[in-house]
């Protein structure tokens, strides 16, 4: 098979162009799977960093609601069921109650709508939301008593306080017209967190005393003793609210394990069926093969008589063609992968995006191309074998 496959490189050396269209077809197809796979799982990590790894042990509740009849079915999350929650259902460790708004944050001559989040004590902190040099985070006096205190993210604070010196200063923020002046005590550093993106936070106190008295919580944010025991507190607290409501449907329930598991399960439909268009070309490439080693085989007629007159076999001779065609399609495999994964850095590179290979990829398309080469050689290797030596040797 050695003294075969190097034949058969003398024979692509001898008809350089004519290989090289052969190989242009198989490398473009391998390319494009490797290239679309590793898009794909490049997309899935930038959304697992972009979510980050704080958070996963939190579970987010919110109304669902539901008719039943002519009566919504819901759930008020009041601070009753903040204890019976807590009361009835293992594995939580804290709870958190949050409210948003829109505002209007002025500072100077700047002037912008935000979207704020009214939190609790230790909300932030428990999420992994760092803060910048100098600022600090929301204590139990500020809940409390409502402090009108407020926390920036690093693009809002930007925005107004180019030169870095946000803390300290006093902004107005309107909410319903109403004017509230408030003290910036905090910048959050420039990160993600799937669960929270809001452009500022205020204590929750403040909002329940001066926005909207007594008001129940929009989302409920829970956390788990453990990561490893979120995914079965999902399962008890809707258990716990389907027992208060009656129906499976009066409150959504999710974690940021979720969203990410959502998110990359789309991506990889898309990759994967983007990936069985690209090996498309692969088939076609092995149909060209197959048209190039018919006619290479009819332009090789006397060489397989004088073979098959000096006593090779008809698998000796099937053995041969055989090997060249897979041949051609084990080097535009080769070459298709190193294509592929050049052409992927380069994306990712304008794109800006943190390059992962998708190695099962790579192995799958060489392969499959290996797999193409001989199964489209297979009929004009099989040609080759059944030739009549005396009439391959008068080259009729």
């Amino acid at each position: 098979m050695w003294e075969d496959f190097i034949n058969a490189l003398n024979n692509f050396v001898r008809n350089k162009t004519r290989t090289f269209l052969s190989l242009l077809g198989v490398i473009i197809g391998v390319a494009s799977v490797i290239v679309i796979t590793s898009i794909g799982s490049s997309s899935t990590k930038q959304v697992a960093d972009t979510f980050g790894s704080a958070g996963l042990d939190m579970v987010s509740i919110t109304s669902g609601g539901m008719w039943r009849g002519r009566s919504a079915v819901s759930i008020k999350f009041n601070d009753t069921f903040r204890d019976n929650l807590f009361e009835n259902v293992e594995d939580i460790k804290t709870i958190w109650y949050k409210n948003s708004l829109s505002a209007t944050v002025t500072y100077g001559q700047t002037s912008n709508s935000v979207n704020c989040s009214a939190v609790e004590t230790g909300y932030l902190q428990a999420l992994g939301m760092e803060l910048e040099d100098g600022g600090r985070y929301f204590n139990v006096s500020d809940n409390e008593e409502g402090t009108q205190k407020i926390i920036l993210n690093h693009d809002t604070a930007e925005s107004f306080f180019p030169a870095g010196d946000a803390v300290g200063k006093k902004i107005l923020v309107v909410v319903s017209r109403v004017s509230f002046s408030f003290e910036v005590i905090g910048v959050l550093k420039e990160q993600t967190t799937g669960m929270e993106n809001s452009s500022a936070y205020i204590p929750r106190g403040f909002y329940d005393k001066k926005i909207s008295p007594n008001a129940e919580a929009a989302t409920v944010m829970v956390q788990a003793t453990s990561e490893d025991k979120t995914a079965g507190l999902i399962d008890k607290i809707k258990d716990y609210c389907t027992s208060l409501s009656g129906t499976d449907t009066s409150v959504s329930v999710t974690t940021m394990q979720t969203m990410i598991d959502q998110i990359s399960s789309i991506t990889t439909t898309l990759s994967t069926m983007l990936s069985a268009i690209a090996a498309i070309s692969l088939l076609v490439g092995g149909i060209g093969i197959m048209n190039i080693m018919i006619v290479t085989v009819t332009e090789r007629k006397q060489e397989i008589g004088i073979r098959k007159a000096l006593g090779a076999s008809p698998n000796a001779i099937r053995q041969q063609f055989l090997v060249e065609s897979a041949s051609i399609t084990l080097i535009g495999g080769f070459f298709g992968v190193v294509v592929g994964i050049l052409i992927s850095l380069a994306v990712e590179y304008v794109q800006k995006q943190a390059y992962v290979i998708n190695t099962n990829a790579c192995i799958i398309a060489f392969v499959f191309s290996v797999f193409v080469g001989i199964f489209f050689g297979l009929n004009p290797a099989s040609r080759a074998a059944k030739l009549d030596p005396v009439i391959a040797l008068s080259g009729e």
